[in-house]
């Protein structure tokens, strides 16, 4: 069973949101919060699996909220942020505080209890929209020189070439049509490319490559 906290300043979304994932048997929404604040300290007493997020919220917004949930040294639940706009200012401070994906509040139902059980099995999700306003922010900074961080070292040129397309926005699946490779191949090259430098997950490593300067805007 997968635990749901769902964090909203709107009680029909909040409730209209309950509603829906309450009605999926593996799904079960334990509470929620109508600000960050109260978002951090209910989700600290009733430890969900899964925290869907607003980002504009009174007390204390989503992205606070997000950091403090997801600080080193607690347990932490994954985090789904939910949007009005997919080019929200907030996406790539979100993703830098340690958010699992993204997801438009006027997404279809389906696609919000998919988003649910994807995070929740510590897949990332990041629709191709939330990547292009990754690369958009990058594009969009004074262009210098980052020195190749060591850590890239550890990887193998395959492992390299998969962090660029994920970085891309690509799916397992396009991935592994890219470089001809079986699609479980391409989930074990990700594994062992998290393992090596240290990310959580693909998010993470969307903004890692960015970062390092390993992929750069229209590339």
């Amino acid at each position: 069973m997968i635990t749901v906290l769902i964090a909203d300043d709107q009680a029909m979304v909040r409730q209209g949101f309950g509603a829906l994932l309450s009605a999926q048997p593996d799904l079960l929404v334990v509470g929620d919060a109508a600000d960050g604040a109260d978002a951090v300290a209910r989700t600290r007493t009733l430890d969900p699996d899964v925290v869907l997020m607003d980002v504009r919220m009174p007390v204390m917004d989503g992205l606070e909220a997000t950091r403090r949930l997801l600080a080193p040294g607690r347990d932490r639940p994954k985090v789904l942020i939910l949007t009005t706009f997919d080019l929200d200012d907030y996406v790539y401070e979100a993703l830098r505080a340690g958010a699992s994906g993204f997801l438009l509040k006027d997404a279809p139902a389906d696609e919000l209890v998919h988003a649910v059980r994807v995070v929740a099995a510590g897949e990332a999700l990041l629709a191709p929209s939330v990547t292009r306003r990754l690369i958009a922010e990058f594009a969009a900074r004074p262009h210098r020189d980052r020195p190749r961080p060591t850590a890239l070292n550890a990887l193998t040129p395959r492992e390299t070439d998969v962090l660029r397309l994920i970085a891309r926005g690509r799916s397992n699946q396009e991935i592994a049509a890219d470089l001809v490779v079986a699609e479980q191949t391409v989930k074990t090259h990700i594994g062992r490319i998290l393992g090596k430098l240290g990310l959580r997950d693909r998010a993470q490593a969307v903004v890692f490559a960015y970062e390092t300067g390993l992929i750069t805007a229209g590339q």
